[in-house]
């Protein structure tokens, strides 16, 4: 057994005990495993390692290999190209190209979309937020109660050379008007082989125990893509990661993990398909007055716009279309 799994086992053996056990001086160098250990981000279950349970409590994220099946992914694909190619109609869809291709003739083909946002009235691609091997592992984070609340399929195109196929460091809270952020967890599946050449995801380890930070577009020469705000202030000289992984590998994220994205520098396009989970006990906040408020207005412009509502419709009720049960009971959201 590993280290990190002793000492896991050896907390879990130690919640709820008395804060001081004696311990003699032969046995003093362990007495610090002694102490009390509340579990913040991760709940009691057979899913996750020992070693898997730390490595998230302590980075804010886990990788698991190979967990969504090549047929899988590939029949996702397919209908991403149905969808680009408009064969298929969806309800509530959004389909995003990237800033610097916005000048181009629009041709119905996957080249000129970067992402499908909120596809959860398309059964094909929402059946992968339904997914059993994923849900397993999400119910480790919100428990049994569980709520797919934000959809995106991504298809990062190469880079034209003004860089904007970047995504500016962030937080995924910062768009999410419910609480609280522990029972909040991201599934993110990668649908090819992903590396730092075409664009893989980057985070900070352990930025999930900070706080929401404030977001706004970055300023760059080339233009940012809508929606795609980042961090003000966040320190550059954190240690990063680069989350390379293969076809069918998922990372699971906590919403106040501070990642991004680099360029795509190869001539291929880097797709993902991911969804935000959060516990249906969760509830919603208010975030007037708070960091979160330009997201909101933003958010709401853009539904009101849409679907032609007037300006009565809330932060809240724009996700709240979105959210589906997809295990358990609806309690809250």
């Amino acid at each position: 057994m590993s280290r990190a799994a002793d000492r896991l086992r050896m907390m879990l053996n130690h919640l709820d005990r008395p804060s001081f056990c004696q311990a003699s001086s032969t046995s003093s160098q362990h007495a610090a495993y002694y102490q009390p250990h509340s579990f913040r981000y991760t709940l009691d279950n057979d899913i996750l390692s020992p070693e898997q349970r730390l490595s998230y409590e302590e980075n804010g994220f886990i990788v698991v290999k190979g967990l969504v099946s090549e047929e899988d992914i590939n029949r996702f694909r397919e209908m991403f190209e149905r969808i680009c190619r408009k064969e298929v109609k969806i309800p509530g869809l959004i389909m995003m190209r990237d800033v610097s291709n916005n000048r181009s003739e629009f041709i119905p083909d996957q080249k000129t979309v970067s992402k499908l946002q909120d596809f959860q009235e398309e059964p094909e691609l929402f059946r992968y937020c339904t997914l059993p091997q994923i849900l397993k592992y999400v119910e480790c984070f919100t428990g049994p109660n569980i709520m797919a609340m934000h959809t995106m399929l991504i298809n990062k195109p190469p880079d034209t050379g003004e860089k904007t196929s970047r995504h500016p460091m962030h937080q995924d809270l910062h768009y999410f008007p419910f609480r609280p952020a522990d029972r909040i967890v991201c599934s993110w599946t990668a649908m090819e082989r992903i590396n730092r050449q075409n664009g893989c995801l980057v985070v900070l380890p352990g930025s999930h125990q900070g706080i929401l930070k404030e977001h706004d577009y970055p300023e760059w020469e080339g233009g940012v893509n809508k929606m795609f705000h980042g961090i003000r202030d966040y320190n550059p000289n954190h240690p990063r990661v680069h989350l390379e992984m293969e076809k069918g590998d998922t990372v699971f994220f906590h919403p106040l993990l501070i990642h991004g994205s680099g360029m795509n520098k190869t001539q291929g396009f880097r797709k993902a398909i991911s969804c935000h989970y959060a516990s249906s006990e969760c509830y919603y906040i208010d975030v007037s007055g708070t960091s979160q408020e330009n997201i909101a207005l933003e958010v709401k412009g853009i539904a009101e716009r849409k679907y032609g509502l007037d300006n009565s419709i809330t932060f809240e009720d724009t996700w709240a279309v979105r959210g589906r049960l997809v295990q358990g009971d609806r309690i809250n959201m």
